[in-house]
């Protein structure tokens, strides 16, 4: 599942994301959220999330729902 939907998304749900910095190689970092930053609904690129610990990006998959 991809992460552009906001209601997809919740703090301890396992994702990978990708950093600003990783944005030219498509490099993923999977972590698990702490606090969504993306206030829309839906977002093209992904929801900007926090991960747990403190890596910030945009969800690129959704890996596990509990």
């Amino acid at each position: 599942m991809n992460g552009q939907n906001r209601s997809d998304i919740y703090p301890g749900l396992e994702v990978d994301i990708i950093l600003k910095k990783d944005q030219r190689s498509g490099n993923r970092t999977r972590g698990i959220v702490k606090d969504l930053l993306t206030s829309s609904a839906y977002h093209s690129r992904g929801i900007k999330v926090r991960l747990e610990d403190g890596q910030v990006g945009r969800v690129a998959e959704i890996i596990e729902e509990n």
